[in-house]
Parts: C-alpha cells; sequence; structure tokens
C-alpha cells in the first residue's frame, strides 16, 4: 500500500468514528470515540507528512495529539461526563438513520470533488471528499440532533473536517496557522461545555426544543 492509499484509507475511518460520535449513548462515550477520532487524524497527518514532503505536517500531528486527542475529550469527558438527559437516549433507529445520510452525503461529496481539477490534491480527491463529508456530517448533527451536547460534538465534527481539508490543501502553511485553529477549538469546546453544563443544571433538561427561554 503506498502512503496516498493509507492517507484515503485512514480517512474513510473517519466517517465511521463520525457515526459512532452521534449516535453514542452518553457524553464520556462520545468523547472517548471522538478521541479515537481525532488519533485518526494525527495519523493521517503523519502519513500525508512523510508522503508528500511536508515536514510541518509533523509538528501539526503532534499539535492535533495534545489538543484533539487528549485536551479536548477530556475537557468533555471530564465537564460533561455526569451531564445526561436519558429523555434523548440514542435508538437502534435513528443509527440505521444516521448510516444512510453519511453514505449519502459522502456520495455527493465525491461527485462534487471528482469534477475537481486541483494538481495539489489530484492523487487524494478521496480523502478531500471524506473531509467535506465529515464537515457536513457535523453540520447535520448541529441541525438535526435535539441534544444540545451532541450538537457541541457535531461542532468538533465539523472542525476535524475543515481541519483535513486544510493539511490535504495547504500541508506547507505556517505552524501558527495550526495552532490557532486549535486554540479556537479548545476555547469554543470550553465555552459550549460551561453553557451546556449551567442550562442542564438550571432547566433540568438538554432538548434544545425546550429552551423555549432563550427565545427573543
Amino acid at each position: 500500500m503506498t502512503g496516498l492509499q493509507l492517507v484515503n484509507g485512514l480517512a474513510s475511518l473517519l466517517i465511521v468514528t463520525s457515526l459512532l460520535v452521534i449516535e453514542a449513548h452518553g457524553v464520556r462515550r462520545s468523547a472517548l470515540y471522538y478521541a479515537l477520532q481525532s488519533f485518526v487524524l494525527v495519523l493521517i497527518f503523519v502519513a500525508l507528512a512523510a508522503t508528500v514532503d511536508a515536514p510541518r505536517l509533523f509538528l501539526w500531528a503532534a499539535i492535533a495529539f495534545v489538543t484533539k486527542v487528549v485536551l479536548v475529550p477530556f475537557i468533555m469527558y471530564r465537564t460533561l461526563g455526569g451531564v445526561e438527559d436519558p429523555a434523548l437516549a440514542p435508538h437502534r433507529l435513528a443509527f440505521a438513520w444516521s448510516i444512510l445520510l453519511g453514505a449519502a452525503v459522502v456520495a455527493i461529496c465525491f461527485v462534487v470533488v471528482s469534477t475537481v481539477h486541483l494538481p495539489v490534491a489530484a492523487a487524494l480527491k478521496p480523502a478531500l471528499a471524506i473531509s467535506l463529508a465529515h464537515f457536513f456530517l457535523g453540520l447535520a448533527c448541529i441541525v438535526m440532533q435535539r441534544n444540545l451536547l451532541k450538537q457541541v460534538f457535531g461542532y468538533c465534527l465539523m472542525e476535524n473536517g475543515s481541519h483535513l481539508t486544510l493539511a490535504l490543501m495547504a500541508n506547507r502553511a505556517p505552524e501558527l496557522v495550526e495552532i490557532g485553529v486549535v486554540t479556537d477549538a479548545i476555547f469554543a469546546v470550553i465555552i459550549m461545555a460551561v453553557i451546556g453544563t449551567m442550562i442542564r443544571s438550571r432547566l433540568q433538561t438538554l432538548d434544545v426544543r425546550q429552551l423555549t427561554s432563550l427565545r427573543g
């Protein structure tokens, strides 16, 4: 297996882990699955760095490991691990619909990417399509999930998708770009985790349809 094939193969695992994050029962499981997904992203950075001769991606991988594999899941696990809403537990039927949605999004993104001609990513179109699909799966999670905390994970999935797109298209960008991306993500997760905890403690629900008091 060549390096480019390895990158494309690892990228496909991101879709699987996304579905696990979205449909996992409980924040702690979602946080663990997100850590697993981020570790796959780190492996993609390492494989891509070795394949396309982009040594900066090794530093990207190190930063992503500290922030995405360790720090963000730890924050979510410790801050929101005990914050649950039994009424919003996922169902098997919902997981089946998530699989169909994921397959449809991936297929559409593959069609879109196949029409794009970029020499920098000519051999990495499968990974690029999956990175776009990953972003839209995160967006779908935010729009369709009733659970407020699942929406936080949807933001994390969107960030991972955009992060992979950046690595594929601009893998020689300065390290400051990577630091800026992960710093924004960490602070966003902290703020959303605090807000989610406050909403659950005061309103006793995580169902976004019940948060009518937040409407203007």
